[in-house]
């Protein structure tokens, strides 16, 4: 409804696992799991790996530093799939492995067909194509859309142009079918139409998979919502109500029992924020380019080779804002600088040490300098819990940074993640092309 402000209450809770029981004993869970949503805008969105999300899973990392090793092995499988999405080659398969190849930060409860039923997807936005495990799905979750319950799903047909957007399609029978990789799992199924909502207005005709049969482990068990920028993606297709317009403010992964806020449409977005032109790859056109021109460590600006940041739309090169990434990831040259700069703030008497992925590590107090990403027209300092992981336990601090890959696509990538982004209001404004930035109390 155009003049509402559309509000997502956001529950990024501690990425360290929890006992599966708190789920049913913790009392602040209850709310999540009340259907208190019929009249409202706000629904809940919480971290996968909540105590209170019913997608969580036992999980055998108990100690901080197995944690953050899973959390940086997700990583690099994450950026894995980015490269994939490059213009000609979407959901291109990927080398086997057991880590989840694309990391659902926040799932989101999204009510489907009529009458409506609700599931807890996973948002993402680097991708374009959104997908739910239907009724009859063979290796899918026990909890699934049925679509035969539904007065308004139907299949979509392989002459209807809407088909010739979907990823590794094909045609069955007269229905447009596709069958794509997702890490180490292959999902398959038609491509349908129903009506979906994620607040008090829904979205009719809305185009998204009807998954019939999965394989492997890494599909979110109870589908993705893709928030990218491509014409299959929400946003695309709800862009009469919310104008292609979303911001998000994504709490501290240290508070796991506050909320922070997604926000629809460009009603209710902040009016004071710090902004930078929102930049368009055709080689990657689903992703939210902007124009990182430097880094400053303290208030040295760091001596990055301009080819490092450079924006290409030849090749991909450039900078992503991307909610699935934990850890920022900068183009080799650009992150040796800056670890190099801020190995010389802490005195070259300071032992360094390594942890997993991340090699700027130390075990001793240390001073910390300030990190200021510079964008085009502005600048973010990142607060310490922004770009440092501290050990509840020890006093081991990690620049929690690394080098981007070194395949030939991801080599050329720099991805601003979210561990970066927690307590900033991050706006998505594609109708006037930029991206905005304020400090924001989430957590």
């Amino acid at each position: 409804m155009e003049g509402t402000i559309h509000i997502l209450s956001l529950s990024l809770l501690l990425i360290l696992s929890l006992a599966q029981a708190g789920r049913l004993t913790n009392p602040k869970c209850a709310k999540f799991h009340q259907d208190n949503n019929k009249d409202s805008t706000t629904l809940q969105v919480l971290h996968v790996n909540s105590p209170c999300s019913p997608l969580k899973q036992q999980q055998k990392y108990t100690s901080w530093v197995d944690n953050v090793l899973q959390m940086q092995s997700k990583d690099t499988n994450r950026l894995q799939f980015l490269a994939s999405l490059v213009a000609g080659r979407s959901f291109v398969p990927i080398g086997s492995g057991r880590q989840i190849l694309q990391t659902p930060s926040y799932i989101v409860k999204a009510k489907i067909g009529t009458p409506p039923q609700t599931l807890m997807v996973a948002l993402d936005n680097s991708n374009d194509f959104s997908w739910f495990p239907c009724s009859g799905c063979v290796g899918c979750s026990s909890t699934v859309f049925a679509s035969a319950k539904s007065t308004t799903f139907n299949n979509v047909s392989c002459e209807r142009a809407v088909c010739s957007l979907v990823p590794k399609r094909d045609c069955d029978a007269g229905t447009c079918t596709f069958n794509l990789t997702y890490g180490n799992s292959n999902i398959g199924g038609g491509l349908s139409v129903d009506t979906f909502a994620l607040s008090a207005d829904p979205v009719p005709q809305f185009n998204f998979g009807c998954i019939r049969k999965a394989t492997g482990s890494s599909a979110p068990p109870q589908g993705l919502l893709a928030l990218g920028r491509g014409s299959l993606s929400f946003m695309s297709q709800a862009d009469s109500l919310y104008k292609s317009t979303f911001s998000y403010c994504l709490p501290s992964y240290k508070s796991p029992n506050f909320s922070g806020t997604l926000r629809l449409g460009p009603n209710g977005q902040p009016l004071r924020i710090k902004t930078t032109p929102l930049l368009r790859n055709p080689r990657r056109s689903s992703f939210y380019y902007v124009n990182l021109v430097g880094v400053k460590v303290g208030k040295a600006i760091v001596k990055i080779p301009p080819s490092a940041l450079a924006f290409n739309p030849n090749t991909g090169a450039g900078t992503i804002i991307d909610s699935g990434t934990v850890f920022t990831r900068l183009v080799e040259a650009a992150y040796t600088a800056v670890r190099n700069e801020f190995r010389r703030r802490m005195g070259r008497n300071t032992t360094v040490t390594s942890l997993g992925g991340f090699d700027t590590c130390y075990t001793v107090p240390i001073t910390i300098p300030t990190i200021t990403l510079m964008f085009a027209g502005m600048n973010v300092t990142l607060p310490q819990d922004n770009f440092l992981i501290r050990s509840s336990s020890s006093t081991t601090t990690c620049l929690a940074m690394a080098a981007s890959p070194a395949d030939p696509v991801n080599s050329v990538l720099n991805v601003i993640a979210s561990w970066q982004q927690q307590n900033h209001r991050i706006l998505f404004d594609v109708p006037n092309s930029r991206v905005g930035v304020a400090r924001e109390a989430c957590s």
